[in-house]
């Protein structure tokens, strides 16, 4: 399951439990629209409560990421988990976005919102 917080130049995702591909297809519609009526935006994935996803989730995510090279400015991921630290490390290949992991929402908030004091707290550059 997940929520979707939608601001106007940003997506906001958390995840709890095993992510679906419902789910997947919920937050790119969210995140289209988003795009379509304000450019590039900025995304928080805040995945600390995912328990899981399955490989069609994570095969439709390289697809959209693929599909969308130049839709998102900056992404901050909030999670722990080793396999989504890779994903994102090699999602920045195909993606004019600037990816970063964080382990504290703080940190996450205020690198999107531009405050360069905390932006040496994520871990992937």
């Amino acid at each position: 399951m997940i929520t979707t917080d939608l601001m106007p130049e940003r997506v906001e995702m958390r995840a709890y439990g095993t992510m679906t591909l419902a789910d997947c297809k919920a937050f790119e519609a969210a995140s289209n629209y988003r795009v379509q009526f304000n450019g590039p935006i900025d995304l928080l994935f805040d995945l600390r409560s995912m328990t899981g996803y399955s490989l069609d989730v994570a095969l439709e995510e390289w697809r959209y990421v693929r599909a969308n090279p130049t839709s998102f400015r900056k992404v901050a991921l909030l999670t722990d988990d080793q396999f989504v630290t890779w994903g994102a490390w090699l999602s920045q290949f195909f993606t004019e976005a600037d990816i970063r992991i964080f382990e504290t929402e703080r940190a996450a908030r205020h690198w999107l919102d531009g405050d360069s004091q905390l932006e040496d707290d994520s871990i992937l550059h």
